[in-house]
């Protein structure tokens, strides 16, 4: 495909100030991953700055490729038993009222890595009591009793991405099944936690598919929906198909409010974590 020219909307700030280098030395300080760093995150000098981080726990190593990407893959280290207790005395250093966790897909261990999930949000309520709670978890290959592990934790939110629209799928993530996630979020919405999700759009999808996602969404009680522009990674990745316009954004915003979801991020730098202090 035609390389695209890039528009001027979708520049990026480059990371500065004190309260970035603050985060970003008590990262480097406790040793842990961040999805902002290793998934390239064009947020990332914004939210840094702010004084919030994605925490990815298990590793920094995946056990899928998917073709959007840019977390490594490969065979990832044995469960660090001390990492919870590390991200717990980082979220109380930085003073953090909301803090996120996602991970790597560890297929590789027979829970999906659920019980260090439920030990890391166990650690941050012990440690930091008034912290709310956002977990970005992987479909833990559709295990019930694995996500239930960490439904039971009660985080505030628990978030699962679409990824894309149904079609594209297959293209876009490995192993992961359009239906299985919408069955994840369908377990977390009928447990009494608010449910979020987001897709990447720019991979060759129409706005009837755009559209026909918010609606599956939303049939299986999923409240929250972001909705950011694809960026290749590397030149291995996928392509973008296309670069969707503000005022496209706007549409999808307006049509998922009319939808119900109570809150929706629609713009072309949104990622799943972004203004999530917002979404509690």
């Amino acid at each position: 495909m035609e390389h695209l020219r890039k528009p001027d909307w979708l520049k990026i700030r480059l990371p500065k100030g004190e309260s970035y280098l603050k985060v970003k030395g008590i990262l480097e300080t406790q040793g842990l991953n961040t999805i902002c760093t290793s998934g390239k995150c064009p947020n990332l000098g914004e939210c840094w700055a702010a004084g919030t981080a994605t925490f990815m726990i298990l590793g920094d190593t995946c056990t899928r490729s998917c073709k959007f990407c840019a977390t490594k893959t490969g065979k990832p280290l044995p469960v660090d038993i001390e990492e919870p207790a590390r991200i717990a005395s980082s979220v109380k250093e930085m003073k953090l009222k909301h803090v996120v966790l996602t991970s790597v897909d560890r297929d590789d261990l027979p829970d999906g890595g659920a019980s260090a999930w439920a030990s890391a949000i166990r650690t941050i309520r012990v440690s930091c009591p008034g912290t709310t709670v956002e977990t970005l978890i992987p479909d833990f290959s559709g295990m019930v009793d694995n996500i239930q592990l960490v439904v039971n934790e009660k985080p505030e939110i628990i978030s699962h991405n679409l990824e894309t629209v149904e079609r594209l799928t297959p293209l876009v993530r490995s192993a992961a099944l359009y239906q299985r996630s919408l069955d994840v979020l369908k377990q977390v919405s009928e447990n009494g936690i608010t449910a979020k999700s987001g897709i990447m759009i720019g991979l060759g999808e129409t706005q009837e598919e755009v559209l026909k996602a918010m609606d599956d969404l939303r049939n299986v009680g999923c409240n929250i929906m972001t909705i950011g522009q694809y960026l290749r990674p590397t030149r291995e990745h996928l392509a973008v198909h296309e670069y969707i316009t503000p005022g496209q954004f706007d549409v999808y915003r307006n049509e998922g409010l009319k939808r119900g979801f109570k809150h929706i991020e629609s713009k072309p730098l949104v990622r799943s974590s972004y203004h999530a202090e917002k979404h509690v």
